[in-house]
């Protein structure tokens, strides 16, 4: 059964600062769950596409479209049990929007989306982080089982952790 689930977050900083940060494979265990144990197990990274005259620092470390992020963590995080997990970068658009897929991992399918856009708020230039995420845990009703249980509230539990650190992290 396919599941969809989105979450969002405004911080006062600019569009251009947060879609580097999140286009920086580098940053993505940082703003995981410490009991997760993520790690970046290995990076094919295809830089983002730029326009004439777009000057890019390190544009050689960020995932664009046909990138493949491997990352290694564990599930649950009493148990040191390690899985695998590979992202394909399907879309990327500068300072709006990149998508990646699971081509290998727990689910049976993984799609996520991460939209950015500035807004003011209270006078403070920032920018709106929402992501929107469609997934199947696979198995029937085994899956459909541990959605309630445990995965659902895990991904909430992730996005909140990633939302405490994401200010802390950009400033």
């Amino acid at each position: 059964m396919i599941h969809h689930i989105q979450f969002e977050q405004w911080v006062p900083f600019a569009l251009e600062k947060v879609c580097l940060f999140f286009a920086n494979p580098q940053n993505l265990p940082r703003i995981m769950p410490p009991g997760t144990a993520t790690q970046l197990a290995a990076l094919r990274l295809v830089p983002p596409a730029v326009s004439i005259g777009q000057q890019i620092a390190g544009l050689d470390q960020l995932a664009g479209v046909g990138s493949e992020i491997v990352t290694s963590f564990r599930p649950v995080s009493f148990i040191p049990l390690r899985t695998e997990w590979i992202a394909l970068i399907t879309e990327f658009e500068w300072n709006h929007h990149f998508a990646d897929i699971q081509k290998k991992g727990p689910f049976k399918r993984f799609q996520h989306r991460h939209e950015f856009s500035a807004e003011l708020r209270n006078g403070v230039s920032g920018t709106i982080v929402r992501d929107l995420i469609e997934y199947d845990p696979g198995f029937g009703l085994f899956g459909d089982l541990a959605q309630k249980l445990f995965i659902a509230r895990g991904l909430k539990q992730t996005f909140e952790y990633r939302q405490k650190m994401l200010e802390r992290l950009l400033s």
